[in-house]
């Protein structure tokens, strides 16, 4: 992609929390591509649906395949979120449209097989911004232990003229959680919510 200025793999993995070594290491994955921001100097832009059709896609693509190739298939992502920082020069609108869009959320979802919606952050900020892309379970938004959030940061980006779009996996939940999940606190409260993910 011409817009593309360059992409990052940031990679975590987990094996302990609490003092205590999880079950299974929690292997976290964000892969970013930093790119012009296409509305920047046209003054304010009413339809940015073009610019959506033309970019989100391809952002999806390649973003998806850096993700899968990393974390070894589809299957073995557990958790996926999103995320874009649009730099001091360009609306919170423009960080939001590409990646609120079925245009790129559905590329991913697909490739790995996810029922639920993407978790999500979307900021301004200046180079070297915090970066933060919440995860939670593909398949079921109530299940706490996928509730994650992977931080990091490109000390060169975003520029005022670019915004910084992110895809997350993770292939586990948390190191040794134990909070329950949102069925067991509705049914305590008296309302039995079967869960999503159970249904067969």
């Amino acid at each position: 992609m011409s817009l593309i200025r360059k992409t990052i793999l940031h990679v975590e993995t987990v094996y302990m929390d609490g003092l205590k070594a999880g079950e299974r290491p929690l292997k976290m994955v964000a892969a970013a591509a930093i790119l012009r921001n296409p509305w920047v100097g046209r003054g304010f832009v009413e339809d940015l649906s073009p610019e959506i059709r033309d970019i989100a896609p391809q952002l999806s693509e390649h973003l998806t395949k850096l993700i899968i190739d990393e974390i070894g298939s589809g299957d073995a992502v557990e958790a996926f979120g999103k995320s874009a920082v649009v730099g001091l020069d360009g609306e919170l609108e423009h960080a939001s449209a590409l990646i609120h869009t079925l245009h790129f959320g559905n590329i991913y979802r697909s490739a790995v097989k996810a029922k639920s919606y993407l978790a999500f952050t979307n900021t301004r900020g200046p180079a070297n911004a915090p970066i933060l892309v919440p995860m939670m379970d593909k398949n079921d938004e109530g299940r706490r232990s996928h509730y994650l959030t992977l931080q990091f940061a490109v000390p060169d980006a975003p520029a005022a003229d670019e915004i910084v779009v992110v895809l997350g996996g993770a292939t586990a939940g948390r190191p040794n959680h134990r909070i329950g999940d949102r069925y067991s606190d509705l049914k305590e409260l008296g309302h039995d919510v079967e869960n999503p993910a159970a249904v067969k």
